[in-house]
Parts: structure tokens; sequence; C-alpha cells
């Protein structure tokens, strides 16, 4: 089906509901969200997406600040200890009431290992209901981060996850099929009124949501289009409204249509290349005895070789910052100079210490990346398996759909690999424990896909959790990312600047997460 008859057939359904064109929202992006269970992956437009039908206990604001969401006030008791009271008359969708039960059985669910989300749903303790509408959480240890991960899990109804045979959370990466997959029930501004993946799915205003609207939108169309000359004609058709994630190459064209616009900023967002560095054997390559991205003076090899400035100047056309940091914004390093410092470009070193690491010659790797993720995340590997192969590392570029790249990494099934990290939280905890440090119990290092294991690292990282001296608790997290930069065990490239394209009469709030929310949405 092209775009024309996706769209029409979107519309159809939107008549017939009584809707006008004005009140209907049609956007676009590269991919679809991955599934309509809100724990079970932790992607930025899964999460954005089912964020309009589920809602968190404490939500953003238009400056990510923290604002009251299914929790109205919240406070310390103690150390390790919280109360939460929460907002009373709210119902889900199915019109079941809101209660403290919902809230206990969601963050249970979500620390289930199946969860994307459970280094933070872990983090946030043991939830003991007080009343129906009062919540307390024992936490583990002391955590400065609480209330920001209180922003991440979203709160499900605990009688229709159980009757629909979804107590937990539906494995991605094992393929597994749940009513979750294509149904939801949530308390928030806006209801799913059909899903078909990878096709489009229709959204609905939620009559009963709790809050107020600033925007007009009654009705959302999401029509994934993985081509991006074929989002472009959508939108300077008029066939849609909104465009996540325009091709940087195409920026300049829409800027000068007079009947469209542009808004742009950084995104909390770094993009970065992995690498495996557990196994004994390269999983993925030439060398069959050993595994090169064991030696650091391989991983410094292959930074050492990477033209950033071109990638940013000719690639990217200036939509990136390059950084030496693997924080998603600067604010969570304190804006570190030393932090944000690349290695130089230099080939001859790059070569030297190939060489030095007895690989004269190079080798043979296969690159793992998404090609509708990212910001030109395909044309970026490309890019590096050119870099690459002049100091002599031959790289297989394998670039595959989000829905097939998530498992795969999941899964740990690579050897070399681009990916990103980002979203709200501002703060290092939200990238020290699920990426940088090494994997262990309760969602610790989650996200650690290279599966490095990194003593000094892990210490320093634990103990900046637990510090509640904000002077002493940003000591112990540069230091924990200075080692992470000594040993090179991921190699960042940078932070995406992201344009937003959309028609004149479509007003829309920019946030550094990259994240639009529909109920801020004005189309006129």
């Amino acid at each position: 089906m092209n775009l024309s008859n996706k769209i029409a057939a979107a519309l159809v359904l939107a008549a017939a509901c009584s809707l006008t064109p004005a009140q209907t929202l049609r956007w676009s992006s590269q991919g679809d969200l991955q599934t309509l269970d809100p724990h079970s992956q932790n992607e930025q437009l899964t999460n954005g997406i089912n964020a309009q039908v589920y809602e968190s206990l404490i939500k953003r604001d238009r400056q990510l600040g923290l604002a009251p969401g299914l929790a109205v006030d919240w406070a310390p008791l103690g150390p390790t200890l919280w109360r939460m009271h929460l907002r009373p008359g709210v119902k889900f969708q199915d019109g079941s009431p809101f209660t403290a039960d919902d809230v206990v059985f969601s963050i249970k669910r979500a620390q289930h290992p199946a969860s994307g989300f459970r280094v933070y749903a872990e983090a946030m303790g043991e939830p003991r209901r007080v009343d129906d509408l009062t919540v307390d959480f024992a936490l583990p240890q002391v955590n400065p981060a609480f209330l920001e991960q209180a922003t991440l899990v979203m709160i499900m109804s605990r009688a229709w996850s159980e009757s629909n045979g979804a107590a937990a959370p539906l494995d991605f990466k094992s393929k597994e099929q749940k009513y979750t997959s294509l149904h939801s029930n949530g308390t928030g501004p806006y209801m799913v009124v059909s899903r078909q993946p990878d096709v489009k799915t229709v959204f609905r205003r939620n009559p009963g949501w709790w809050g107020k609207l600033d925007g007009n939108v009654q009705d959302v169309i999401y029509t994934p289009l993985g081509n991006d000359a074929t989002r472009t004609a959508g939108l300077m058709s008029g066939e849609l409204d909104f465009v996540l994630d325009p091709s940087p190459q195409d920026v300049e064209r829409l800027r000068q249509n007079r009947d469209l616009r542009v808004l742009e900023g950084v995104e909390n967002r770094i993009i970065f290349i992995g690498m495996d560095q557990a196994r004994d054997q390269l999983l993925y390559g030439s060398v069959k005895d050993r595994n090169p991205f064991k030696d650091v003076r391989v991983r410094r090899a292959l930074y050492h070789a990477i033209d950033i400035e071109t990638i940013r100047t000719r690639l990217m056309r200036n939509l990136a910052l390059p950084t030496g940091s693997m924080m998603h914004n600067a604010r969570g390093t304190f804006g570190d100079p030393e932090l944000e410092q690349r290695l130089p470009f230099d080939p001859a070193l790059a070569r030297s210490l190939l060489a030095e690491a007895g690989y004269p010659n190079g080798f043979e790797v296969t690159l793992d990346c998404p090609n509708n993720r990212y910001v030109n995340d395909a044309e970026i590997c490309i890019a590096l398996a050119g870099m690459w192969s002049q100091v002599g590392v031959r790289i297989t570029v394998n670039a595959v759909p989000r829905a097939l790249f998530i498992p795969k990494l999941e899964k740990l099934d690579t050897s070399l690999f681009l990916a990103g990290w980002g979203g709200a939280v501002t703060d290092a905890e939200t990238t020290l424990t699920p990426v940088l440090r090494s994997r262990g119990e309760k969602g610790v290092g989650q996200y650690n896909m290279g599966n490095y294991r990194n003593p000094r690292l892990d210490e320093l990282a634990a103990a900046s959790t637990l510090e509640t001296d904000p002077a002493k608790r940003a000591e112990l997290i540069k230091a924990a990312f200075r080692e992470h930069n000594l040993q090179v065990h991921h190699i960042p490239l940078h932070r995406q600047v992201i344009p937003w394209a959309m028609r004149k009469n479509v007003e829309a709030v920019h946030r550094a997460d990259n994240w639009l929310e529909w109920r801020w949405v004005t189309v006129r």
C-alpha cells in the first residue's frame, strides 16, 4: 500500500468518528514502535508513543522538569523510604478505577527479567500499598535518582493485564507475542483505535482523561515510512502534517518551503560504537583464535581512524555535535571539557596500534547497524567502514530494521555495533548503571552489550549511585567516565541534532528528548 492509500484509509476511519480534519495529526518517522507493551522495550519511539496511552507517576514538563502525573505529590520518609499520594478519580480506558494496587503491580511487572525497564524499576525498590491512593517505596539503598526513575515506569491495570494473560512483560528478543503486543489500556490522554504493525496505528483522544489538553488534536494517525524521500514528499504534498526525522539532506529544502517550518535542537542522545570485549574468539570476523576487541590498543585504533569532522559536515550536514563523552548530554558530566574531548583523528597512529597489537594487516569484522533507528544510521556505518578500511580493518556492514537489530543486541549476538542512548533523564545514573557497568543482577549493566568487565569503573559508578553529597558525587561520576574513556569500552561519535519538520499550520513543543507530546500539539 503506498503512502496516499495508507493515509486515505486512516482518514476514512477518522471521518467515521466524526472528527474534523483540523483535529487530526498525521505524522511519520522512519520506523515503527516495537510493541504496545509499555514494559517490554526501552526504545525511544516505542516509549514516546506508548506514553500517550499509559502514564507514569511523575511526568516531564516542556523543559524536562519533573511534574505531577499519576502521583500528585511525593516526599521522603527517611533515607530509603519514599511516599507518594496518587491522583484521585483516575480511570483506565476500560472504565476501571486506578488505585495503589495498579502501581504495586506495575513496578513489580517492570522488575521482571524480560522488561527493558528493569534497572529503573529495581532501583525504585519494594512498592507497598498503604491505602487506595497511597504507596510507599522501600528502597534497597539510598537513591539520589529515585524521582528521575519514577518518570520511566508506566502504570498498567493489574486486573486487565492478568485477565489477558499479560501479568509479565512480553519477551521481545524471543519473538514472544501477547495480548499487549497489539492492545492497550492506560490512563493517558489517547487510546488505541487500531494497530497494524509497520503499516499504521490510529489513536483517538481519551474522553475520560483526567487532565487538560493544551492542543486540539483529537485523532492521531501514525504511519511509519522507511524511505526518506517518501516522508519528505508526504509532508510537502500535505498528506502528512509532521515528520519526526527528516533526512539531513532534505532539511534546507524543507526550510525554504513556504508551507512548512522546521524546529531543531540538540537531542539528549549519544551515538556510539560498541565492541564485544568478552568472548575469547571473534564471533563475526576473520580472526578465529582470539578477539581483537579485548585489546585496548585495537579499540583505540578504531577510535583514531574516525574522521569525525567529515561525518559531521558531509554526512550529517552539521546536524551532529561530536563528543568524546558517553553521557547523552553534557549536563550529566557537568560540562567537563576533559570528558568531552575526543581522541584525535590519526590514521598513522591507528595503523601503528594495530601492528603493535598483532594485526599489521588488519582483520575483517561485521558491523551491525539499524537502518531505521537513528539519523543516517546505516549511512554512518558505511562511512565508518570506509574509514576503517584505510587502516586495514575491513568491514561488512549488516544494516537491518530496528525490529531485527534490537533483539540481536539484546542476545549479545554481535562483534561490533552502532547504537545510541539517551532520553529525558539528565542524571549520569541513567548511563552509568545500565550501560557502562558490568552486567549483573537486577538489571545492572543490562545495556552493556559489549559485555566487558571493569572492576574500577564498577566501583566508582556504584559509589556515585549511593553518594548524597552533590560535590562528592560529581567527582565520582567524572572519575567513572574517565576510567571508561581510558579503556575505550565504547567509541562515542556525536550527539544528534534533531530537526522536526511540519506543516505551517502545526504547532508543537520540541523537547530535548525528541519526544512529541500530542496533548501539546495544535493543528489549525
